[in-house]
């Protein structure tokens, strides 16, 4: 691997892990056993490096949620990819990511805005009508308000003022408003789905 490619992975390793605030160029070159020097080489400055540590990041996530829901065999098995996915993400993320990025590194979090804005919106969209489609959903929810309110949601979770880390379990505090969105998108056959999905029976 090359080192510039060695640096970007290690960085996004540590961001995950301490932060992004919380991580200097420093910690990079030591995790790597080079001098800062040789970041410097590579990167001009740490909002250099963790806009482009981002990048392949985002992406990464465009190709695994469009996957998810291709795969998937109706509307609410896509949602419930969702639900491993997120999963995953919050077992790596830490829960400052969103607030270091929005403060600290505007270039980095227009990246995400971007992608929230176009792809996820869209994916969320397709989701949603192809959801009313197989009677899932129902056909009277505005698709517009309720995908926007998706992107809150996923947002929401990482806000301290609502969640704060030291109180909250993030990856509790995600899935419980992502199945609360699903509940409030379904039909009868699509609760009863959910149901079958989580193996409970739905009581009388």
């Amino acid at each position: 691997m090359e080192l510039r490619e060695r640096i970007l992975q290690t960085a996004l390793e540590l961001f995950f892990q301490k932060g992004i605030k919380a991580v200097s160029m420093d910690d990079v070159a030591t995790r790597l056993a080079v001098s800062k020097k040789t970041i410097y080489k590579c990167f001009t400055n740490k909002d250099e490096l963790v806009f482009e540590a981002m990048k392949p990041y985002i992406k990464s996530l465009e190709q695994s949620c469009f996957t998810s829901i291709e795969n998937s065999e109706n509307a609410m098995e896509g949602l419930f990819r969702m639900v491993e996915m997120v999963k995953e993400i919050m077992r790596q993320v830490h829960p400052s990511i969103f607030f270091d990025l929005q403060k600290y590194h505007p270039s980095a979090w227009n990246l995400w805005v971007e992608h929230r804005n176009s792809f996820f919106l869209a994916q969320v969209k397709e989701n949603i009508q192809r959801g009313i489609e197989e009677k899932l959903f129902r056909k009277d929810i505005d698709v517009e308000i309720m995908s926007r309110l998706r992107l809150a949601e996923t947002e929401l979770a990482f806000n301290s003022d609502f969640y704060p880390a030291t109180q909250f379990d993030l990856q509790k505090v995600q899935l419980t408003l992502l199945e609360h969105y699903m509940l409030g998108l379904s039909t009868l056959k699509g609760h009863q789905l959910i149901n079958q999905y989580k193996q409970i029976t739905e009581e009388e």
